[in-house]
Order: C-alpha cells, then sequence, then structure tokens
C-alpha cells in the first residue's frame, strides 16, 4: 500500500508540472508579423484627388498604422485589435511638374509591438492637358455658360446683350463663368468684355479657384494694355443729361449707361481677377481694368483685383452699386476714380503703385468728379468709402517715383465724396481738395465733403516734410494742400480756414512725419507678396479707431484705420507676381 501511494503522489506531481509547462508555452506563443498590401501605382494631374488604401493582416490583432509621405509624418490611424483591417485616405496631388513622383509609405503595428515590412504607394504627377481656347466673338444673348475645363479668348469687343442706341435694348444675356475659369483677351483686337443694360455678367469664383481675366501673352511678355478690360452697364442714375450722346461712356464704343433704377441688377463678381486690361479708345478717354456705367445697387461686386491696368483700376461712372474688398495694384493711372453721381458704398480697398508706373495726366489715389465741368448736375458724387489703405509709390526717401504722381486723394469739381477710417501714405500729396472747377472747398465748409478718422504718413528724409516739399525732385508736397496746384491760383479757404487747419481739426485725424510707426509693413513696397495685415502695439496704431455708427448698415462697424487689422482677406485668391503665372499650357 505504501508503493502505491507513491507513485499516485508522483502522478499528481507529473499532472500539475505538465500543466504548469502548457499554459507557460501558451503564454509565450509567437504571432506573424503583420503584413501590409497596397494596390498598383497611383498617378494624376495636380489638384486631382487619389485613393491611397492598404490591406492590413496582423494575427495578433492590430494596433496602428503609420504613414509617411517622401518620408515625412503624414497620418497615423489607431486600430482595436482587428486581424484583419483597411487604411484608406483621400490624397490632393500637390502643384508639381510632370513626372514627379510622391511616395506613401505605409507601416502597421500589432498588439505586440511587432512591425510590418514597409510598403509603398508611389503617385506620380502627370501633366495637365492643355485646355481648350474657345474664340468668342460679336454678341452674346440668353443664357451662356463659360466652364473651368476651356479658355475663353476675347476677340474685339464681345458684348453680352445689345444695345446699338441709348434706350434701345434689343437683346439681353446672361453669362455666368465658373470658378477657376480663365478669360484672355486677344491682343491684337484689344478683346473687351460688355455686359449691357438689361443684361448680367454671374462670375462667382471661389477662394481656391477665383476667375482670372487677363492677357493671353506669355509669362515675362505680359503688359498693361494688352486688352480691353471688363465693363458693366446699368440703369441706375447719373448726372450726365439725358441724350444719347451724353449717357455713352467715353471713347464711343456704344457703352450706354443709366436710368432711374436705382436697385438695378448687373449680376455678380465675387473673387475675380482682372490683369493688363486698360485701352485708349480716343485720347483720354479709355477703356479701364473695371469700369462701371450707372451699375446699380442690385449688382453684388466683392473680392476682385485690378491689376497692371493701362488706365484707372477702378471707375464709376456714376450709379449706386455697393462693393467690398478690393485690390488696385500697380495701374498706370488712378486707383479708384470717381464720376457722374455715384453714389453707392464701398469698403475695404487697397490701393498699391509701382515706383515708375504713373499716367502723364498725373496718378492719384482717389479722383473724384462730380463731372468734368464741376457742375451742380444731380444727384452728386456723394459715394461713402470706408477702410481704404492708399499706398503710393514713396516708401522711402532713397526710392526715385515718377513724377507724375499726385495725391492720395484729390477731391475735385464739386464732388461731394464721404471718406472714413483711411490710411494714405506715400504720395507728393496726402489730400488735395480741389476747387478749379466747382466749389469742392465749399462743400467741405457745408460738410458734404466728409474725411474722417483719416491717418496721413509722410516719408522719413523726403524733403523738410515727409511729403518732397524742398525735395529736387519733387518740391511740391504736403499732407492736405493750402494751395490750389497753379501757379496763378491764390489759397482758396475752407469757411475762414486753411484746408490743414480744417482737416486736423475734425477728430480722428491725424497727420505723422512717416509710418514706420504704424503697424504698416515694409513689404507694400516691395515686389513679392505684401504682409497686408497690422503690426499691434506700435505707437501710432491703426488699431483702435472705431467705424461710426451712423453709416448704413451695408459698413461692418470695424475699429481700425485702413483695409486689414489680423485677418489678411487677400490669401487664396490674390496674385501679385502676375507676370509669372502660366494660363495658357
Amino acid at each position: 500500500m505504501k508503493s502505491i501511494r507513491f507513485s499516485f503522489k508522483n502522478a499528481l506531481t507529473i499532472l500539475l508540472s505538465a500543466t504548469l509547462l502548457f499554459s507557460a508555452c501558451k503564454e509565450e506563443e509567437v504571432f506573424p508579423v503583420p503584413t501590409v498590401s497596397v494596390g498598383s501605382a497611383l498617378s494624376g494631374t495636380p489638384g486631382s484627388k487619389v485613393s491611397l488604401s492598404a490591406t492590413i493582416n496582423a494575427p495578433a490583432g492590430l494596433k496602428s498604422v503609420t504613414v509617411l509621405k517622401n518620408g515625412a509624418a503624414y497620418e497615423t490611424k489607431s486600430f482595436t485589435g482587428e486581424t484583419s483591417a483597411t487604411y484608406s485616405s483621400e490624397y490632393t496631388i500637390d502643384n508639381l511638374a510632370a513626372g514627379a513622383v510622391v511616395n506613401f509609405t505605409v507601416i502597421a503595428v500589432d498588439n505586440v509591438n511587432q512591425s510590418s515590412i514597409v510598403a509603398t504607394i508611389p503617385v506620380t504627377i502627370t501633366a495637365v492637358p492643355p485646355k481648350t481656347i474657345v474664340e468668342v466673338k460679336g454678341n452674346l444673348e440668353g443664357n451662356i455658360t463659360w466652364t473651368a475645363d476651356k479658355i475663353y479668348k476675347l476677340i474685339g469687343f464681345v458684348r453680352v446683350g445689345t444695345e446699338s442706341t441709348f434706350g434701345t435694348i434689343a437683346k439681353t444675356g446672361v453669362l455666368t463663368i465658373e470658378p477657376g475659369t480663365v478669360i484672355i483677351g486677344e491682343r491684337a483686337s484689344k478683346g473687351t468684355l460688355i455686359v449691357h443694360r438689361g443684361s448680367k455678367i454671374n462670375a462667382i469664383g471661389t477662394v481656391d479657384k477665383p476667375i482670372v481675366m487677363t492677357s493671353e501673352r506669355k509669362p515675362g511678355e505680359k503688359e498693361a494694355g494688352d486688352w480691353g478690360g471688363l465693363v458693366l452697364l446699368g440703369k441706375a442714375p447719373n448726372n450726365l443729361p439725358d441724350d444719347a450722346k451724353n449717357r455713352e461712356l467715353e471713347g464711343g464704343y456704344g457703352g450706354f449707361h443709366g436710368g432711374t433704377d436705382a436697385a438695378d441688377n448687373s449680376g455678380t463678381l465675387k473673387y475675380v481677377r482682372i490683369e493688363y486690361a486698360g485701352i485708349p479708345v480716343n485720347p483720354n478717354q479709355e477703356i479701364n481694368t473695371l469700369t462701371m456705367g450707372s451699375v446699380g445697387s442690385g449688382t453684388t461686386i466683392d473680392y476682385v483685383q485690378a491689376s497692371y491696368g493701362l488706365d484707372d483700376s477702378f471707375e464709376w461712372f456714376g450709379g449706386t452699386v455697393n462693393a467690398k474688398h478690393l485690390i488696385a495694384y500697380r495701374g498706370l493711372d488712378d486707383d479708384f476714380d470717381v464720376d457722374n453721381g455715384f453714389s453707392g458704398n464701398v469698403q475695404y480697398g487697397i490701393g498699391i503703385r509701382g515706383a515708375n508706373i504713373a499716367d502723364q495726366s498725373g496718378s492719384n489715389g482717389f479722383e473724384v468728379d462730380n463731372d468734368a465741368a464741376g457742375s451742380a448736375n444731380t444727384p452728386f458724387t456723394s459715394g461713402i468709402f470706408a477702410n481704404m489703405s492708399i499706398i503710393g509709390a514713396k516708401g522711402n526717401a532713397e526710392t526715385s517715383i515718377n513724377i507724375q504722381f499726385q495725391n492720395g486723394a484729390q477731391l475735385r469739381r464739386n464732388s461731394k465724396l464721404k471718406i472714413y477710417n483711411t490710411f494714405i501714405t506715400g504720395y507728393p500729396n496726402g489730400v488735395y481738395i480741389d476747387s478749379q472747377r466747382g466749389d469742392a472747398k465749399g462743400n467741405a465748409d457745408k460738410g458734404d465733403i466728409v474725411l474722417k478718422n483719416i491717418v496721413l504718413a509722410g516719408v522719413t528724409g523726403w524733403g523738410n516734410n515727409g511729403y518732397g516739399q524742398g525735395f529736387a525732385t519733387n518740391p511740391r508736397g504736403f499732407a492736405v494742400s493750402d494751395i490750389e496746384q497753379t501757379t496763378a491760383a491764390p489759397a482758396i479757404l475752407i469757411g475762414t480756414a486753411k484746408p490743414s487747419e480744417w482737416f486736423a481739426a475734425i477728430a480722428g485725424n491725424k497727420t505723422l512725419a512717416n509710418a514706420s510707426n504704424t503697424g504698416v509693413s515694409s513689404t507694400l513696397w516691395g515686389t513679392g507678396t505684401p504682409t497686408l495685415t497690422l503690426t499691434a502695439g506700435t505707437t501710432e496704431s491703426l488699431i483702435g479707431t472705431a467705424l461710426p455708427t451712423t453709416l448704413p448698415a451695408f459698413f461692418d462697424k470695424t475699429d481700425y484705420v485702413g483695409a486689414f487689422k489680423d485677418t489678411d482677406w487677400t490669401k487664396g485668391w490674390a496674385e501679385f507676381n502676375p507676370q509669372s503665372v502660366i494660363y495658357i499650357k
């Protein structure tokens, strides 16, 4: 019996040892490493989308998938122990040269921290196929759509709708332009797009797909005046005599405008660039980059850039249209030219000049007339502008500028414009209220011309007053001119005060020796993309001055002077070096 008991005890011991050994073996089980399988190589044109995908097997359970883009971290996704899983992600192909390859490497890690062998998904960039160029001539009627997969070439005067004599609208049209569409003007025929009264243009781009109207020429060859520009004609009031001769825009090309419908709708321009436009039809009679003849308030104009125009960047001949976010960039003549009874509202606009680009007639930031004669014809030119930045060509005393630069704002010929929260610098004169034709100074005395919260900044070392006074090549400058700019005319007062005294007496107006402490960037006078937002905390900061609350509801209630505070509304859609952009491949 003793011998039997001994054997039984040994058996229990052996059984227990075997159980422990089995458990230990189970805990130390070895799983295969995860594997990653990818499909075939991908390709596409810049801006197109491709789907990155991989299938993962992980017997120990999947912990994470990490993806590198050309060796740099791209994305990591976590998993919850699946033994099989799929990774997927959408990639928008970068703007790279044809033939370039972007390699995405995929690595899987399982729950016991084993890593897979790297799998690679190559994406090859293919050439963007050239777009078909569609030539457009004559009159457009009915509903027309221009699409982004084509380029539209304007041959001569292309008209949306027809009006051969004033008051006879024969046909109308609605031109719709898709985001990202490019329109070019033929140089030989000075292609021009004219939207007649009763017709519309709906050119609605986006931040990443602006609509571009530009020169047909190659980078490095583009010039101001390569094509005509964009002309909008409406039925809103102006102060011209009511006859066909006077209701035609200067140049005599059939640009009839005007009527009694203040709310007339000529369509929408949004996220639109207009480059290298403007042509002289006759001496001193030009088509501007964007010409607006009696355009009504039913029209929407927002985020429009006029660059390298041969005449004015924006010109209003009467009308009631409102606008926001305008860029006048390196045009030849005036940035914002206002005539013939314009009474609309404009907020957020910047004019930036090139040092040697000025017109023989004299170039200004604002040039404002009631009409050419300075008459008392009604409606008066009485529009309201707010949050404007007028950046003249003179960034520093060492920069040589064209002798034809004149005024940041020339308010003349019986006009009654109102300007608020605006910054002006870099011109020989900041403000000139000109009464050589019509009584602009009398209008200022009566409160019909308003300048409030205006900051004028000179240039350090430019003459003895920062505006070139006493300077050898530009001796005429003043912050606010107290004399008429002719040799024979005496000073004309605003009431009993000099214009400079009148300006200084208005709350919020400032005259500074220079712009160095205002928060604006010196890049405004450079050749690259400028920094447009303000640097806060400077000693003469433009931040903190509220726009008057009495202005129409159209105006945002800003608290700064100029077109920008801490948001650059030009980003994504504007272009400050259009000479280098390739539009036609």
